[in-house]
């Protein structure tokens, strides 16, 4: 009897591959043939799954944001699933920093991602859709807040500092415990 294949799971174990590749080596280094090996599959299933190099990285961008939304719900729900929009927001924000191994490879795959959809028409409304998709999320907790100001500068604003802090942390600028730290004082700051 032929074996049964989950094909969502094999999209995962190929998208997998390719944030390994992305997040040790550079996205560069994504190639069809380099990321089957990576996920010890053959050229042949990789381009079975996705025709393209670019079907391929749309659908990793898309991986990751799962990934990154998990992040925030676990982080958020360890803070008792909150409906304080500080306390919601700093669980949120503080799981895209990256603090650990498994954020830092997240960022650094995401970052890579985001990179080439600014730079390949193709890519660049997915990758912006996810970018606004975050912004809308965090527009909304300030709006629900009623802090002082307009709620979608204050998104803007913590967006662009968050966006910062992963790169300081990723630069070795600064811990991700320090960054947690800016990022608590920038949203104490805002209450």
């Amino acid at each position: 009897m032929p074996k049964k294949v989950d094909h969502e799971e094999r999209r995962h174990q190929i998208a997998e591959a390719v944030v390994r590749i992305a997040s040790t080596r550079g996205l560069q280094a994504a190639s069809m043939r380099e990321v089957a090996a990576e996920a010890g599959v053959s050229l042949r299933l990789v381009q079975y799954y996705f025709h393209t190099k670019q079907d391929l990285l749309a659908a990793v961008l898309a991986y990751l944001g799962e990934q990154i939304s998990r992040r925030m719900t676990r982080s958020v729900a360890a803070l008792g699933g909150t409906t304080d929009p500080r306390a919601f927001l700093y669980g949120a924000l503080t799981a895209l920093l990256p603090t650990d191994a498994e954020s830092r490879r997240i960022v650094l795959a995401y970052t890579a991602h985001f990179t080439e959809a600014l730079t390949d028409p193709g890519q660049a409304a997915a990758g912006v859709a996810y970018a606004d998709a975050l912004r809308d999320v965090v527009t909304e907790q300030f709006r629900l807040a009623k802090v002082s100001g307009d709620p979608a500068t204050g998104a803007a604003v913590t967006l662009a500092l968050v966006t910062g802090l992963q790169l300081s942390v990723l630069a070795g600028q600064c811990t991700g415990e320090e960054a947690v730290a800016l990022l608590t004082a920038h949203l104490d700051g805002m209450w």
